[in-house]
């Protein structure tokens, strides 16, 4: 008989997985969960329509007849409401219950809401969704002023749709440096000048105590701790994401700030997988459980996921060195592996708009950052890979044009 495959999320992890399903058992009967009422999408170019430099059309990846085409049940604005793992079972908000051979959760994460006095206002946004692209792009182009919270990867996104869209905006961080994890105050400084030239800017060691909002409950100001009060039309937040894993409450399933599976992306209930950037997976490269939200990553966890419940077993391995990418300025910007993680870290300044990172743990590379110039990727990226301890070659590492097989042989000698 054939198998039963049954996906919550229709992300890239999910909608990856279905597509190797079918690929692998033409006879499978798949069953695609999702609660948003649209089908995949490409979640990358959210934020290029945004900023009104494409239209909605390119941003689709899967439309209504691709399902059809591949027989894949796909059932929009649809919850999950109670997982069995004993009985192979799950239910959903309409009261219907539906059996799976092997389950696979790709239900990502909803972005975390900032505790403050008014933090749910309206005209407070937050940028996850295509929904929420659509209602940001309405009120960047209707506004003058507007103010972003959020120092991170997904918090630059929104400063860069205000200075597409012509929106003075204040982008309030925490700390003195944009995403401080990661960067250091002289890389950091390229992105400031990079955000200050397209008309929005920095303000550091700064944040929201609370937000102002007006008769009708509209946000209409940001006051920092110290009573700083900024003025805005609407507000961008982006201070990370909750996990969506209050379904597998009462469980066998383990969770640690996500959903815990091996490098086969199995979790610690038979038969149930799980991908995308919910999961806390063994990574294979630095031998820790990691987490990571990037597209590429969730990609190939939702194949590799796939072609496991297909084997029933440990067929395949997860290995993967991620990457982002930052599109906004006039100079690249990308950062691989776990740049915010390290015991060691070295960098160099090349010109006013380029800047690299590299992060280590026990001698090895384990992430970094790459501003202007990315021609070092690919060998840094190799030699993580690889697991080489290169520590003691950070001058050879550093060069503008890293001899990757002179690296490796050095390591070998």
């Amino acid at each position: 008989m054939s198998e039963s495959y049954v996906v919550v999320g229709d992300g890239i992890a999910g909608s990856s997985a279905a597509e190797t399903l079918r690929e692998r058992d033409p006879d499978a009967s798949i069953i695609v969960l999702t609660e948003e009422g649209e089908a995949l999408y490409n979640r990358i170019l959210i934020k290029e329509y945004a900023k009104g430099k494409l239209p909605e059309a390119p941003i689709s990846i899967h439309d209504k007849s691709w399902y059809e085409d591949n027989n894949v049940d796909l059932r929009l604005n649809t919850v999950v409401t109670d997982l069995r793992p004993g009985d192979h079972k799950i239910e959903t908000h309409d009261g219907k219950t539906i059996s799976y051979d092997k389950l696979l959760l790709a239900t990502g994460g909803t972005p975390t809401q900032i505790p403050v006095e008014n933090g749910g206002a309206d005209g407070i946004h937050h940028f996850w969704t295509f929904q929420d692209a659509r209602r940001i792009k309405e009120d960047a182009e209707a506004s003058e002023r507007a103010v972003v919270v959020g120092a991170g990867l997904l918090g630059i996104d929104l400063a860069a749709i205000c200075g597409a869209q012509n929106v003075d905006a204040k982008y309030l961080m925490r700390g003195e440096c944009w995403w401080r994890y990661a960067l250091t105050q002289e890389g950091g400084e390229i992105i400031h000048d990079a955000l200050r030239d397209i008309g929005v800017e920095p303000v550091f060691n700064s944040g929201v105590d609370h937000f102002e909002v007006d008769d009708d409950g509209h946000v209409e100001a940001a006051v920092d701790p110290t009573g700083e009060r900024y003025p805005c039309d609407w507000a961008g937040v982006a201070i990370g994401l909750d996990f969506n894993v209050e379904l597998l409450q009462g469980t066998e399933i383990e969770v640690d700030n996500g959903i815990v599976v091996n490098e086969y992306m199995q979790t610690t209930a038979e038969d149930i997988y799980a991908a995308g950037d919910v999961t806390r997976y063994h990574d294979t490269i630095t031998g820790e459980r990691e987490q990571n939200g990037s597209w590429g990553s969730a990609k190939e966890q939702g194949s590799i996921a796939a072609t496991n419940m297909i084997a029933d077993g440990e067929e395949e391995a997860f290995r993967w060195v991620s990457t982002y990418s930052i599109t906004h300025f006039d100079f690249p910007f990308l950062s691989f592996g776990h740049p915010t993680i390290g015991d060691e870290h070295a960098e160099r300044k090349y010109s006013d708009t380029e800047w690299r990172r590299v992060a280590f743990k026990n001698g090895k590379i384990v992430g970094g950052v790459l501003v202007g110039d990315l021609s070092a990727q690919s060998a840094y990226k190799r030699l993580m890979k690889e697991e080489r301890v290169v520590t003691d070659q950070i001058d050879a590492l550093l060069e503008k044009q890293v001899d990757v097989d002179r690296l490796a042989a050095a390591t070998q000698s």
